[in-house]
């Protein structure tokens, strides 16, 4: 077996990589492939995964036990797979695969202490437009140093048995020989802000807008719940901010400058109630968030980051893309009907989908 079987450069793979490199892998490869900026990496790769858990389980023991339990009994359920993932986070991965992952890192630069790197999983049934695990397995942040990426590896393989993981599975009857894990080891970025972007309405479905939600520093202060974003709506029809919301922002998470680690802190009283976004930002993402949409013919679910740039344009990170699964598969009739002219419909759509803010004065 060959380091190419068991790490994948981000830039080298795509969509069709699913199998190798999981949903995330894949998908920021697609992104990349789509000349949109993603932080540099690698991906540790399925067949890196399959290589640790033969030596660990040459039997197959943990997916047939798994396959086994009730699907509905969530104390059965956490009980088996916190044994489970013990025993892979304590498990010494392969020396071939640990020499990969070495060269990999090394790869990344940042002198001798090394990057600081994002450790993320990348199921290979994550972030498909038939299943949707965004959220279910670990991902850590600013991790420093070869033996640290190698040991955050390990409990990225372990997160495949998280109790709500293997619940998800089990309840749409998804076979364990199907999924696996491959972990993405990308460049951390240092945002001025970050969040996530709809191209289509989250609330509504409404495919002639853009929702943007944003806040301070890393998006993790949004995902995990911590804080109340701002909020944008641009029209796809105009390219005009129809809707902004921007909210008292309490928390953010930031580097920890002692060492390895993010840290949650409180933002600045100056910068609690300012928007984290100014009008060529949010148009900037909006036609960012089109071209990704473009490229892959279907609404998303995208992350971003914004980090210093010559324009606003070239401050966009993007971290991930997903298909949206909520109202997407619910379109099933025409977006609009006929119009006498271009004109009516920019005013069906400015009048009656999306509410007009008032004028800014």
């Amino acid at each position: 077996m060959t380091s190419q079987d068991l790490v994948r450069q981000v830039s080298d793979v795509g969509l069709g990589d699913r199998p190798v490199v999981g949903g995330k892998g894949a998908s920021l490869g697609e992104l990349s492939r789509a000349g949109m900026r993603v932080p540099a990496g690698y991906v540790v790769t399925v067949r890196a995964f399959e290589r640790g858990m033969l030596a660990l389980d040459p039997a197959g023991a943990i997916r047939s036990e798994i396959e086994r339990l009730p699907a509905g009994d969530d104390a059965v359920i956490a009980r088996v797979t916190a044994r489970i993932r013990s025993r892979i986070a304590a498990a010494p991965l392969p020396d071939d695969v640990q020499a990969a992952i070495r060269a990999g890192y090394r790869g990344l630069g940042a002198g001798g202490r090394g990057a600081p790197v994002a450790v993320r999983s990348s199921a290979t049934g994550e972030d498909s437009a038939e299943a949707s695990f965004a959220g279910l397995q670990d991902t850590y942040l600013w991790v420093r140093g070869a033996r640290a990426v190698i040991d955050n590896v390990r409990r990225c393989w372990a997160s495949l048995y998280n109790a709500e993981a293997v619940s998800y599975r089990l309840r749409h009857g998804i076979p364990e020989q199907s999924v696996a894990m491959g972990v993405v080891v990308q460049r951390m970025v240092d945002p001025r802000c970050a969040g996530v972007m709809f191209t289509c309405s989250p609330t509504t479905g409404d495919r002639s807008v853009i929702a943007i939600e944003g806040s301070w520093g890393l998006g993790s202060v949004l995902v995990g719940g911590e804080v109340t974003p701002d909020s944008y709506v641009v029209s796809k029809v105009t390219g005009e901010i129809v809707r902004r919301t921007v909210a008292a922002k309490l928390r953010l998470h930031r580097l920890d400058q002692a060492g390895s680690g993010v840290i949650s802190d409180d933002v600045p009283a100056n910068r609690r109630e300012q928007a984290c976004l100014d009008d060529d930002e949010i148009r900037a993402l909006a036609r960012a968030g089109r071209q990704v949409e473009s490229h892959y013919g279907t609404p998303q679910d995208i992350e971003w980051a914004l980090t210093e740039g010559a324009s606003a344009s070239e401050s966009i990170v993007l971290l991930q893309s997903r298909p949206e699964t909520v109202w997407t598969p619910r379109a099933t009739g025409p977006i609009a009907t006929a119009k006498a002219s271009a004109v009516d419909h920019v005013f069906e759509h400015l009048s009656r989908v999306v509410p007009i803010a008032p004028p800014e004065r």
